[in-house]
């Protein structure tokens, strides 16, 4: 996976313009269920907000294509859920992974939309909590603005730590071998 990682971050190194594309692609593959339980896709935001202080890219653009990509795979996720409801259980991965549905089922029901927010920011539960909003029928709207605004906080925070990261190491003198 790391040879992966290394290709993709040298990729947009080099070829600036396809920092947005590549950036919404690794978001919402992030934030869609089933596919962000196997590609670990926010180390490599990570990486990337690192590239922008290193590499003079500018960073807003860089944000909102990745709060866009979050969104849409959130909100993909929650159109799977309302449409093919308990069939999800016995797809894959899911049907490997019996516990991930009660358990995202269990936290909606008790935190319901600021559950969304909150999903956003767990490894598992991201992957589940927009399926689990879908499959409960929750209000669309207020599905979509948490949705929205979850993944742009969420895009903003993994972006920021990396590029504030490679600023704090440029001024310790520790990054030269990112530029």
């Amino acid at each position: 996976m790391q040879e992966y990682t290394d290709l993709v971050i040298a990729f947009v190194r080099h070829n600036h313009w396809w920092a947005l594309p590549i950036v919404f692609l690794l978001a919402f593959g992030e934030s869609l269920a089933f596919l962000s339980l196997i590609i670990p896709a926010w180390a490599l935001l990570v990486a990337i907000g690192a590239l922008i202080n290193a590499s003079g890219l500018v960073f807003w653009p860089i944000w909102l294509a990745a709060g866009a990509g979050a969104a849409c795979g959130d909100w993909v996720s929650y159109w799977f859920g309302f449409h093919f409801k308990d069939r999800i259980a016995h797809m894959w991965p899911l049907s490997r992974h019996t516990d991930l549905l009660p358990r995202g089922h269990a936290f909606m029901e008790k935190w319901g939309i600021p559950g969304i927010f909150i999903g956003r920011f767990f490894g598992p539960l991201r992957a589940v909590v927009p399926l689990i909003a879908g499959i409960l029928e929750m209000d669309y709207w207020k599905f979509q603005f948490a949705n929205v605004f979850s993944a742009l906080v969420w895009a903003y925070v993994l972006l920021a730590f990396g590029d504030i990261g490679m600023g704090v190491a440029k001024w310790f003198g520790f990054a030269p071998w990112f530029e």
